[in-house]
């Protein structure tokens, strides 16, 4: 992949980073985005501003982190390495909210590269379970297993964070969940991957948060825990 194709599949802010570069992360997107992007959200300034080059790859609004999502990160991933003369050592760092947290934690479990760590907003961890669990996903899941020959119930584990714990990379990872979530449940998603990541041993922070719904902004407190994970990553 050469640099015009990486720019035209992946929002990519090297004009926002402090050089020089002290890792990639990578911020997936939730159900429906456009992914159509020119500047960095709060969070990426301030890992931008640490040294983090924040990139967002343009995997189509409902992919699931289906094998052609899985495959096309790999080549951005690649891509980025090359391009931008980073060493196999810096580190690479995968975020994302809602689908894009299921993205961060499914394609944690299948990278090529190794991983420095992983943070995920209010996640999809069980596709079974978010199929029926709202009226809007399941058409998106048919779209993305469009043309898979397996059953149904084996794309779904395919698909699922919580199907794959024991793929997951040990690294820290940092879920944050709102209690109050309806749209995708805490207690169908976050926490039963926490309780089977805690059975593997998987160094976790679990942040769960009190009355919190879907998207709605987080506290302070919430933010600062969000952010200074991906810093530390960073070792900023």
């Amino acid at each position: 992949m050469d640099e015009k194709k990486l720019r035209e599949v992946a929002w990519v802010g090297d004009a926002f980073v402090r050089k020089p570069i002290r890792g990639i992360v990578l911020r997936f997107h939730g159900l429906g985005d456009p992914g159509v992007k020119s500047f960095p959200s709060y969070p990426e300034f301030e890992w931008s501003d640490a040294g983090g080059l924040c990139v967002l790859p343009y995997l189509g609004p409902w992919h699931w982190m289906n094998r052609e999502a899985r495959a096309l990160t790999d080549e951005i991933v690649e891509t980025l390495y090359a391009h931008f003369n980073l060493a196999d050592d810096v580190p690479l760092i995968l975020s994302g909210g809602s689908l894009g947290g299921q993205a961060a934690l499914l394609y944690a479990s299948y990278a090529k590269r190794p991983l420095q760590s992983c943070t995920a907003l209010h996640p999809v961890t069980d596709v079974k379970f978010s199929f029926s669990e709202r009226p809007d996903v399941a058409r998106t899941v048919y779209a993305a297993f469009q043309g898979y020959t397996e059953e149904i119930e084996t794309l779904f584990k395919e698909h699922s964070p919580l199907s794959r714990v024991d793929k997951m990379p040990r690294i820290p990872y940092q879920i944050i969940h709102g209690t109050e979530d309806v749209a995708v449940s805490n207690k169908a998603h976050s926490e039963p991957l926490a309780a089977a990541m805690r059975r593997h041993g998987l160094d976790l922070e679990y942040i769960p948060v009190p009355g919190m719904g879907h998207h709605e902004p987080l506290t302070f407190p919430v933010w600062r825990a969000h952010i200074d994970f991906v810093k530390r990553a960073l070792k900023a």
